[in-house]
Order: structure tokens, then sequence, then C-alpha cells
């Protein structure tokens, strides 16, 4: 039941991050008390530990890029949502398995978008900073350029999604 509840949250996630870059609380939060819950029901205290510490790891593999501004809250909340669903190790998978997808999506997206030479120039351009002086000074996203969108929802349902075949099948 958790893995298809998992799939099927993160898919919600995914369409709706996808929709208006929101992953909504009413569903992590729902889903994060479903997931402790079933587990403690099924297992009592060691299924309530479990679930928690699924949740607490799934929160905290994504807290740090949240804090950075690489993320939204929302992604981060899902990840724990995941947890508590799939526990500790199954979130742990599951995150191995975002983090490809999520780079992949990541060199899609400036592929696509044609931003390959923009960031060749500003990463170039902040090195150079570097080089020729004592900090790595940010070169910013010109006026005319636009930034791609990468909706990490959409990573994390094809994450779960894959760490779950890998758990059943590998």
């Amino acid at each position: 039941m958790t893995l298809i509840a998992a799939i099927a949250i993160s898919l919600i996630a995914a369409v709706t991050d996808l929709r208006s870059r929101r992953i909504p609380n009413w569903l992590t939060y729902s889903a994060m008390l479903l997931g402790v819950g079933h587990h403690t029901i099924a297992n009592g205290v060691l299924g309530f530990f479990f679930g928690t510490g699924g949740l607490f790891l799934g929160l905290a593999l994504l807290i740090v890029f949240y804090l950075a501004g690489g993320m939204g809250a929302g992604d981060v909340k899902l990840m724990g949502a995941v947890g508590g669903l799939l526990g500790p190790k199954g979130v742990f998978i599951a995150f191995i398995f975002t983090a490809l997808v999520g780079g992949i999506y990541a060199i899609m997206l400036l592929l696509v978008r044609f931003r390959v030479k923009g960031t060749a120039v500003r990463l170039s351009t902040m090195f150079s900073s570097l080089r020729c002086g004592t900090s790595l000074t940010a070169a910013p996203v010109g006026t005319n350029e636009k930034t791609a969108v990468l909706n990490y929802g959409v990573a994390i349902a094809i994450g779960v999604a894959l760490s779950i075949i890998w758990n059943l099948y590998g």
C-alpha cells in the first residue's frame, strides 16, 4: 500500500509542480501522516520509528539545497513525505535516483533551451575572477536571457518510481 501511495503522491506533486511551480502542503503533510500512521498501526512503536526515521531523513537529504536557495520547501517536504511512506532505506534509494534524474533533467533543460553557451560564458567569467582576484565573483544571468526552470517535483516522482522498481526487481 505504501508503495502505491508513494507513487501516486509523487505523481500528483509532479503535475502540480509543472502546472503551478508549487507542491501543496495538504498533499505533503497528509502523505507524511499517512506513512507514519500506516507504519505505526502495522508495526507499533517500531513502525512509528521506521516512518518518522524515513520522514526526517527525507527532509534532511534536501534541506541544505533549500537553505542554499536551490529548491523550494515543497520539494523538501515531498521527500520527507516519501520518507514517511518508504522508510529510511527506501527514501535514501529514492534520493539517489532523484539526484541522478535531476542531474539529467538539468542537462536536458540546458540543451533544449540553448543555455549552454550563456552558462559556459558565465562560468568562465566567474572562474576568471577567481584567478585574477581573491574571491569568486558571481556572473548574473543577462537581462535578455531567461533562466531555465527545473521542476524538481518531476525528478522526485521519477526517482521514487525508479527506486520502487529497483527494490521490487533489483
